[in-house]
């Protein structure tokens, strides 16, 4: 039961109503999902980052982009096309060099930021529900002032997706020349979507013409504009999209690294 206060004046104030939220639909279900999937692939993430092994498939010059681009002395010398400047000490990933900036783009992304307030902080866990913290501050204190820096991250995330695309166009010459296969075709789906991905950043709208007053005169920002918004209506889905892109990749070459299959070869 629920008791209405009235203002003076005869206005009516907000209803009093004791139950946390009135919504009766599951919405524990979404932030729950999303614990499970992104607490499940970060998981399978971390150990693959530290195996340190079966990353590479020398017949097919196929490079994991978990590995990529491969900077340390553990590296097989054919995997490391920029160099090794690190030691090979446990701690330290062969891809040190982009995953730390991989991981800043994802944690500032707009879209994750969303994903992971509500599912593993409650800070709301759903619209209408209240939050699970007592006091709020937004992104202006440590740590999360920190998410302005997602701009940043995005070019850093605009150079390693050149470095996964340089991969991918190196994986179609094998030791025997020209050569196509399955994995070929994953290596290239992959880093189609994280470019679509990447592009579809929030920031990289406001980059292409979020500052912009007068579009006609700037035609060529402006088709770009254009195509990135319709892209960053699917940013959402892109991001889910890129995290099984990567992991399914990353599979299929440490699968044929480890030797449980072959690759499926449609030219040599």
């Amino acid at each position: 039961m629920t008791t209405t206060a009235t203002r003076p004046g005869g206005a009516r104030a907000r209803a009093a109503i004791a139950a946390k939220t009135l919504r009766t639909d599951n919405w524990r279900l979404a932030p729950l999902i999303t614990v499970v999937g992104l607490g499940g692939w970060v998981a399978y993430a971390t150990v693959r980052v530290f195996m340190h092994k079966w990353y590479w498939v020398d017949e097919y010059h196929y490079l994991t982009p978990f590995y990529s681009p491969c900077i340390t002395d553990r590296c097989v010398p054919e995997a490391a096309h920029f160099g090794t400047y690190l030691p090979g000490w446990w701690v330290v990933p062969e891809a040190a060099f982009s995953l730390p900036f991989l991981l800043l783009f994802r944690l500032t992304c707009y879209y994750y930021r969303k994903a992971y307030y509500r599912s593993f902080w409650a800070s709301p866990p759903a619209c209408a529900v209240p939050d699970g913290h007592k006091t709020y501050s937004g992104e202006t204190r440590f740590p999360l002032i920190f998410q302005n820096a997602h701009r940043y991250a995005f070019y850093a995330a605009g150079i390693i997706s050149v470095i996964n695309t340089y991969d991918a166009i190196l994986a179609f010459h094998s030791p025997e020349g020209f050569g196509f296969g399955l994995g070929n075709v994953i290596l290239v789906l992959n880093v189609v979507m994280l470019w679509a991905y990447t592009l579809s950043c929030h920031s990289c709208r406001h980059i292409a013409g979020g500052r912009l007053k007068h579009f006609s005169r700037h035609p060529v920002r402006y088709r770009f504009w254009t195509f990135v918004s319709k892209l960053n209506v699917r940013h959402m889905q892109l991001a889910w999209i890129t995290l099984g892109t990567l992991a399914l990749t990353d599979f299929y070459i440490m699968a044929l690294a480890a030797g449980w299959f072959g690759d499926l070869r449609f030219i040599n």
